[in-house]
């Protein structure tokens, strides 16, 4: 028994590592199917190529990259305001001045010079509360209720203005009419400089939108055209905003926003000094054609105050501030050649060739007139060991 069991170990063992097992293979000649075959390989193939190799790049590994902004604007504005010259240069029309990559223009303004904290009245346009003229005392709301512009004091001002009194900053701001045409429309030729340094962490690769070519002189003398010169860092913003769609006059009085799109898409196959960037810009909201001026909320505005002492009184200059926003969004990829997805690429693309194979057999099997001899001819039956043993028995 010992012996038995020795000599069947010895024999699997022998067999598993001496012999080699292939599929049994039948060769068909069927034309239709032999061309069906082909097809299905041949688009296999031209999925393999065309798609994962040429147009995904299945041969690359891929990383992002890390990077900043910085900016910095250039121009002077000047206005005259009911005899008032003034001049507005970087430090009065850019918010934030730090240089970031999300920053506002100033195009247009209403100002309220001299507030200070006081009791006043009312404006009558942006009322809250207002006094009847039948009833000194009897409060209704309006149409249109609008938030108070202070601190209510209860006391209504009758023989003047015929308005609440308020606790606020006064004179209180009127701000029903924005100044049209806009009052810095020279911001149309102000300009913009743009620095963009990215990284690429995993191939240990820094760029800058600064390339090979670009250096003091030529900035000095470039502005962006992206036919003439698409990798100058300096635009002019009348430029940016016609890129963008918008018309300058219409966004200058109310206000929108502009994303500029800075696209780093690298194949690091090449040589790094093909890495450069490319610019688009888009309009994000605004004032792009007259149908904006019936939808609700349209422009970028907010409020700006320059505080200050006079007479030992604290006082202030309100400006309501209309401008254009540009955002700065940087999008990159960098690809390099990589063993690993290539070879998986590789072996994915082996695999769905069996999808030829399935197709094939199943048209051999099912649909042809002749399936139960293919049938016939691909498997091999055999008896089961019960029916073996028996007619060893009976023999």
């Amino acid at each position: 028994m010992r012996n038995k069991m020795k000599s069947f170990i010895t024999n699997t063992l022998s067999d598993f590592f001496f012999e080699y097992e292939t599929p049994r293979q039948v060769l068909v000649r069927n034309r239709r199917v032999a061309v069906v075959c082909r097809l299905i390989q041949l688009g296999v193939l031209a999925y393999i190529i065309g798609w994962v190799f040429i147009y995904e790049k299945g041969y690359q590994s891929s990383d992002t990259a890390v990077g900043s902004v910085l900016t910095k604007m250039k121009g002077v504005g000047y206005t005259n305001v009911t005899g008032e010259e003034r001049i507005w240069d970087v430090a009065d029309y850019v918010f934030p001045v730090q240089g970031d990559s999300s920053f506002v223009v100033m195009t247009n303004y209403i100002m309220t010079k001299g507030q200070k904290i006081e009791k006043c009245s009312e404006l009558l346009l942006h009322v809250g509360k207002a006094i009847s003229l039948v009833s000194f005392l009897r409060v209704f709301v309006p149409l249109h209720p609008t938030p108070p512009q202070g601190h209510m004091t209860g006391k209504c001002l009758v023989n003047t203005t015929k308005m609440c009194e308020v606790l606020a900053w006064c004179p209180v701001e009127d701000d029903g009419s924005i100044p049209d045409p806009a009052l810095l429309m020279s911001a149309e030729n102000f300009t913009l400089f743009i620095k963009n340094t990215i990284n690429f962490p995993a191939y240990g690769v820094t760029r800058c939108n600064l390339v090979e070519g670009i250096d003091n002189q030529y900035i000095k003398s470039c502005l962006y055209d992206p036919k003439t010169a698409p990798l100058c860092p300096i635009f002019r913003l009348g430029d940016l905003v016609q890129m963008s769609g918008f018309n300058f006059a219409a966004i200058a009085k109310v206000g929108g926003a502009i994303g500029i799109i800075i696209d780093w898409t690298c194949n690091l196959d090449h040589d790094q000094s093909d890495c450069k960037p490319i610019y688009s810009f888009h309009g994000l909201y605004g004032n792009p054609d007259e149908a904006d001026t019936a939808r609700a909320s349209v422009g970028y505005n907010f409020r700006y105050a320059k505080h200050y002492m006079e007479d030992k009184q604290e006082k202030r200059t309100l400006l309501k501030v209309f401008g254009i926003r540009f955002d700065i969004i940087v999008r990159s990829v960098a690809r390099k050649f990589d063993i690993i997805p290539t070879l998986t690429a590789i072996g994915s693309g082996v695999g769905i060739f069996g999808v030829a194979t399935v197709v094939c057999d199943l048209i051999l099997l099912y649909l042809l007139p002749k399936r139960e001899f293919y049938n016939n001819m691909k498997f091999k039956v055999t008896e089961t060991m019960e029916k073996v043993s028996l007619h060893q028995t009976v023999a």
